[in-house]
């Protein structure tokens, strides 16, 4: 989560640890942006030069200043709580405030796809998996019956989760 309230910008994980330190790159983006009040729900990211993420660096704080966060919903704007509106109205809006920036935010779209041939493509691709969400639900934390995450059993980084201690 990015929330910007003037020239303030944090940076929260899902634990609601303060990252802003770590992620100086996305903090910097967050103060370019035109509004000066959002929380914008994302997922941070680092790209190996294939494209790919590195979930090492991003875990290890390795190459910092490479991390992007990929947008996928605007969850506040200028005090205006948009948790009820619905998830495409949310994600245009979000488009729009991201519109030509190619920095350390960029828009996440979303795709209208068939779910688990999106999940298969991910998964050949290697990838930690896909999440879908109703473009017709409200905001909401936490589990919910209007998203889901479908992870890759596969992929390095869901292995490693499901076998590691996370500090």
């Amino acid at each position: 989560m990015v929330r910007r309230e003037g020239a303030r910008v944090r940076c929260f994980t899902r634990g609601g640890y303060d990252w802003s330190e770590r992620f100086p790159s996305i903090v910097d983006a967050a103060k370019r942006l035109r509004p000066q009040s959002f929380l914008i729900d994302g997922e941070a990211v680092i790209c190996r030069p294939d494209g790919m993420s590195d979930f090492d660096a991003l875990r290890f704080g390795r190459r910092a200043h490479e991390v992007t966060l990929a947008a996928f919903d605007l969850i506040e704007l200028q005090a205006d709580h948009l948790r009820n509106e619905l998830l495409g109205n949310r994600k245009q809006r979000l488009a729009k405030i991201l519109a030509g920036r190619a920095d350390a935010i960029i828009y996440n779209e979303h795709f209208d796809r068939d779910g688990p041939t999106a999940f298969a493509h991910a998964c050949r691709l290697g990838l930690e998996g896909i999440v879908s969400k109703r473009l017709d639900a409200p905001y909401r934390s936490g589990p919910s019956k209007t998203w889901l995450k479908s992870k890759n059993p596969l992929c390095e980084a869901v292995r490693r989760e499901r076998e590691e201690e996370w500090s």
